[in-house]
C-alpha cells in the first residue's frame, strides 16, 4: 500500500492531498448542483439536501465496489514482474486492493460524514449499521474481484467485457433514481441484482435514518459467499499457471 501511494503521487505537489480534495469537490458539486440550483427533491422528505444525501449515499457505496473490481481484474498482470521473480503470498495482492480502496473510502465517507453533521442531515443511531453493510460490501466485490483477476490473467477479453458490464451495471442499480418510479416490471427483474437491494439499504440509513431490512440483503449475502468460495478456489488452484502465463 506504502508503494502504491508513494508511485500515485510522485512529482506531485499536494501528494496525499489530492485524496481529501477530489472527494470532497465531488461532495460540493452534488450538493450544490441538485440541492441548490436544481432543487431536486425526495418523494416524501421535505429537506433540501435528501437528494443529495441520497446521490451521495449511492455514488460513493458504489464507487468503492467499482473500485475493488476493476483494480482486481488487472492486479495480476499489472504485478507480473513481482509474481515472476519474488516469492511472496500472492494473496497478499487482493488484499493490497481491498484494502487501498476502503482507504480511499473511508477518507471520502469521512468528510461526508462531516457534511452530514454540519447540515443537520446526521442519521442518528441507524448510521451504525454502515460498519456491517461495508463488510457485506467488501466481501462481495472481493469474491468477484478474485474471480475477475484469475480469469483475465487466461483470458483477456474478461476485463474488456467486464467494463461494459459495469456501465450498464450502475444504470440498473437504484443509485440516481428511487426504484419507485420504475414500471412494476422492471422492478421484477431488478430483484436479480444483489446489489439493488443493498444500495437502497445504504441510502435508507443515510436518508431516513432507518435500520436496513436485514431479510432484504440474504441474497446479496449469499452472492458473497458463492464468489468469495469459488475465487479462492480458482486462485489456488490457478496460482502456479498464472505465473507461468504472465
Amino acid at each position: 500500500m506504502r508503494r502504491e501511494f508513494q508511485s500515485k503521487y510522485v512529482n506531485s505537489i499536494f501528494g496525499f492531498a489530492w485524496n481529501v480534495i477530489n472527494p470532497l469537490a465531488t461532495i460540493v458539486v452534488y450538493t450544490v448542483i441538485f440541492a441548490q440550483v436544481m432543487r431536486t427533491r425526495l418523494p416524501g422528505i421535505d429537506s433540501t439536501f435528501a437528494y443529495s444525501i441520497f446521490l451521495c449515499a449511492g455514488i460513493l457505496t458504489w464507487g468503492l465496489f467499482a473500485e475493488i473490481t476493476t483494480r482486481s481484474q488487472t492486479m495480476f498482470i499489472e504485478n507480473a514482474n513481482l509474481l515472476k521473480k519474488l516469492r511472496f503470498p500472492r494473496i497478499c495482492l487482493p488484499a493490497v486492493v481491498v484494502a487501498s480502496a476502503l482507504l480511499n473510502f473511508s477518507i471520502i465517507f469521512s468528510l461526508f460524514t462531516v457534511f452530514l453533521l454540519i447540515s443537520g442531515s446526521f442519521p442518528g443511531p441507524a448510521f451504525l449499521a454502515l460498519f456491517p453493510l461495508t463488510g457485506l460490501l467488501i466481501a462481495f466485490s472481493a469474491g468477484l474481484g478474485m474471480l475477475l483477476g484469475v480469469l483475465n490473467v487466461f483470458f483477456r477479453d474478461v476485463g474488456q467485457a467486464f467494463g461494459i458490464i459495469v456501465t450498464f451495471w450502475f444504470w440498473l442499480t437504484p443509485i440516481v433514481y428511487a426504484p419507485a418510479i420504475l414500471p412494476k416490471w422492471t422492478q421484477a427483474l431488478m430483484a436479480l441484482n444483489p446489489l439493488a437491494a443493498y444500495i437502497s439499504a445504504v441510502q435508507g440509513v443515510l436518508v431516513r435514518g432507518v435500520w436496513p431490512a436485514w431479510g432484504s440483503l440474504i441474497y446479496m449475502a449469499i452472492c458473497a459467499f458463492v464468489l468469495c468460495s469459488l475465487g479462492l478456489r480458482l486462485f489456488r488452484r490457478h496460482a502456479g499457471e498464472m505465473v507461468d502465463e504472465l
